[in-house]
């Protein structure tokens, strides 16, 4: 059957199961792959979605008796007492300075390794490195507080040893808080910055080497090519890790701001965050509504850290954007 433009058409009773028939063979099609992805949808499904029930309980005064359903409403008070109380100020920038300085530090870190690692030439060298460095992601805050412990016990530890060897005097790391920013900071990296490496070398694999050869024939040198042909090829990996890193910045990993300064109560100034607040709030005070207040505000202020993150990226060149 033709349209009056001369254009071929399907009979209007055909149509249905025309659509029908390409539905079925492109499920088909996918039906691996969604299987693939089932256990990751059911996982976010039962851990991620079904607990956002719980957020009733940041505007009731909970109580054991009652349950979440039967719990007093009360508004925003929970809300009130954290942002009134002495110690809001202090957490809320810890866990900001922290989280922008593990960002940006950790992006430079890993792109830095990154493009050495893309420099060797010995494939048996560099799965020696790659393994060396992606080891502590794979080890417990726990374990690496011990480490770290050992470095700086004020007594025997490493340092300790050599200042003493020195005739210094030993420095008590445990009492004193302007010593932990640095700390906190190099454990983080060493950390995470061997597995985030990996993430910048494949990108660094995809790109063409005719741009390489191209480039040396031109007479551009490593240093050139990294400006001109690498980092340019990066960026859209960089700006959506970034911009994914943006959204936990009002979030503090427990583990390493718990664990490496054994939450001594003479550190708080400098170690203490969000995340470790609200440990404290459950486990000293048991008050359930408050802690999932400042929880509820953790979520919300990362939310709109990424649409905001992600509009100035869209502003300036869209195909970088997360969405």
């Amino acid at each position: 059957m033709r349209n009056t433009n001369g254009s071929t058409a399907l009979p209007q009773g055909l149509l249905p199961a025309w659509r029908t028939g390409r539905q079925k063979r492109i499920l088909w099609e996918t039906l691996e792959i969604s299987i693939l992805a089932l256990p990751g949808v059911l996982y976010f499904f039962i851990f991620h979605y079904l607990p956002m029930f719980g957020l009733t309980l940041a505007f009731k005064d909970y109580r054991y008796d009652q349950g979440i359903l039967g719990s007093k409403w009360i508004g925003l008070k929970n809300f009130t007492f954290f942002f009134q109380s002495d110690q809001a100020w202090r957490v809320t920038r810890n866990t900001v300075a922290y989280s922008a300085t593990f960002t940006i530090l950790g992006i430079i870190a890993a792109l830095t390794v990154a493009l050495l690692l893309f420099e060797v030439v010995n494939r048996s060298c560099i799965k020696i490195y790659q393994t060396a460095m992606i080891l502590p992601s794979f080890m417990s805050w726990v374990m690496v507080a011990f480490i770290f412990y050992i470095i700086l016990n004020p007594t025997s530890g490493l340092i300790a040893q050599i200042r003493s060897f020195f005739g210094w005097e030993p420095i008590n790391f445990y009492n004193v808080a302007r010593y932990w920013p640095p700390i906190l900071v190099s454990a983080d990296l060493w950390k995470t910055v061997g597995m985030s490496s990996i993430i910048y070398y494949a990108g660094l694999m995809g790109i063409d080497k005719e741009l390489y050869e191209a480039a040396e024939i031109d007479g551009a040198g490593k240093w050139r090519q990294v400006r001109s042909i690498s980092i340019p090829h990066l960026v859209p990996l960089i700006t959506i890790l970034a911009i994914l890193s943006i959204g936990n910045f009002f979030r503090g990993d427990f583990g390493l701001f718990y664990n490496l300064p054994r939450n001594i109560g003479m550190l708080y100034s400098t170690t203490d965050v969000i995340d470790t607040y609200i440990y404290r709030g459950l486990i000293q005070i048991g008050d359930i509504g408050m802690t999932a207040a400042i929880g509820f505000f953790q979520s919300v202020m990362g939310l709109l850290l990424v649409l905001l993150s992600n509009w100035i990226v869209r502003r300036i060149n869209a195909d970088n954007s997360l969405f």
